[in-house]
């Protein structure tokens, strides 16, 4: 692996595990038992490697999202899985990570905002529709507001004040959030099959 890489790696490691903003070059150099000066060789800031950091994230995001896509039988299997994958995403991330990249790191917010307006807002429109398409989702749903309500739970998530992370775990947010978007928008057929999935057993 090249040098870059092991350092935007390292880097990615620290800043999930205590935040952006506490984690200096000092203790990046260091996790790596590498020298300052190697070190600033690569990148002159901490503002590039928080940057180089969420655009190789969110490059990985997005292949491993579209793969899950690729891989559902129907928009409800995909969602259940898209469910799965955002809590093994969310495990051990540092609360105040979103806060510090929006008040610190304009740039690498930027590019998280830029990600969720235009890739996450159209996944989530691509299973709204496809789940209509297939009878899984009502089908009077005004998909452009549901997918902004869907999209706006991503910050919701993390915000200290709603959800304070000493008391609420991220992935048991994204959880509840997901299923009571998924029951909201399902026919009496897509619920049936979320049970399914879900392995509930409902009287009728």
């Amino acid at each position: 692996m090249e040098i870059k890489d092991r350092i935007i790696n390292h880097a990615t490691a620290l800043f999930m595990r205590n935040g952006i903003k506490s984690v200096s070059m000092d203790d990046i150099a260091a996790s790596m038992a590498m020298s300052k000066k190697t070190l600033y060789k690569w990148f002159e800031n901490k503002d590039q490697i928080v940057l180089a950091t969420m655009e190789q994230h969110l490059a990985k995001v997005q292949s491993e999202c579209q793969g899950v896509v690729g891989q559902s039988a129907n928009a409800v299997d995909e969602m259940v899985h898209i469910t799965d994958w955002v809590e093994q995403q969310v495990i051990g991330v540092h609360p105040g990570i979103f806060f510090d990249l929006q008040k610190y790191y304009p740039a690498a917010w930027q590019l998280f905002a830029t990600h969720k307006s235009t890739f996450i807002l159209k996944q989530l429109t691509q299973n709204l529709q496809r789940g209509m398409a297939e009878g899984l989702y009502r089908p009077d749903l005004d998909v452009e507001v549901l997918a902004r309500l869907h999209l706006a739970q991503i910050d919701l998530m993390f915000n200290p004040e709603v959800y304070p992370p000493g008391q609420f775990a991220p992935q048991r947010v994204s959880r509840v959030f997901d299923e009571h978007f998924l029951l909201g928008v399902a026919t009496l057929k897509g619920h049936k099959l979320i049970n399914k999935y879900r392995h509930v057993i409902e009287e009728e």
